[in-house]
């Protein structure tokens, strides 16, 4: 009795199977350049976007002042709700690549397709934001008797009598903003634009960053100082910022992952 052989089908995607572009310093420019035109092209929806990411400034400064000791780890929301609200706008980069006329409502709907691994890899990087909020607090409980009252000032937090406390505040800043950028760098934009899943799409984004350190590093200097310039004055900078990195960061998976 002959059997008849299964079909074959094709490798799913994992982290080790999906080959990556070697890239160049000159790249992330060309990344920016590709996202204002992105946004040139669909202006109203990006500034929708841009006025929500102005929203969240505004409420970072609202809880600096009232409660400071949370203000670095909720900056962290920046890295964790920005990629999904960031979402939107990597659909219209993906629909103006294809020729298609964007628009808002379905932008806000891309998350719809994937929202499973969406999910999940939301819920990795909140597992991350709280563990920063707990280390940031421990930080404080060990660097001062019981909880300073900074009323909301930098001068005062930044005193010089407090260096052992801001050096090792921002080194515990510094290390879980590293990691959160490092998985999600690129990990948005894959869940969207291909069948991977949640792991494979964060394990993909970490081997970029550390296959290419230079690059992704000059990268991620160019989100943090174009962003930091956007906050000045008052966050109305991230009307344009938000959706021009929104649109950037779509190039800079299309340019970093093959396929």
């Amino acid at each position: 009795m002959i059997q008849n052989k299964p079909e074959e089908q094709a490798p799913l995607d994992n982290s080790f199977n999906i080959p990556l572009r070697t890239l160049s310093l000159r790249d992330p420019l060309c990344w920016l350049a590709a996202g204002l035109r992105d946004f040139r092209r669909a202006p109203a929806i990006g500034l929708f976007y841009g006025l929500c990411f102005m929203l969240m400034g505004w409420a970072i400064l609202g809880v600096f002042r009232h409660a400071p000791i949370y203000t670095l780890a909720l900056s962290a929301g920046f890295l964790l709700v920005g990629p999904f609200m960031c979402l939107g706008l990597y659909q219209v980069s993906m629909r103006l690549e294809r020729g298609e006329k964007p628009t808002l409502l379905d932008s806000l709907t891309a998350w719809r397709r994937r929202l499973s691994q969406i999910a999940i890899f939301g819920g990795v990087l909140l597992i991350l934001e709280m563990i920063w909020g707990r280390a940031a607090l421990i930080v404080f409980a060990v660097s001062f008797d019981g909880m300073p009252d900074f009323a909301g000032s930098i001068t005062k937090l930044l005193d010089p009598e407090n260096l052992g406390f801001i050096t090792a505040y921002l080194a515990v800043g510094g290390f879980f903003a590293g990691l959160i950028y490092s998985v999600s760098v690129i990990s948005m934009p894959m869940l969207l634009a291909r069948e991977a899943d949640a792991v494979t799409a964060g394990l993909t984004s970490l081997r970029l960053v550390l296959a290419q350190p230079g690059v992704m590093l000059f990268w991620g200097f160019l989100i943090t100082g174009i962003v930091v310039l956007a906050l000045l004055p008052w966050f109305i900078g991230l009307l344009i910022a938000g959706p021009l990195l929104g649109h950037a960061s779509w190039h800079a998976y299309r340019a970093a992952v093959v396929g």
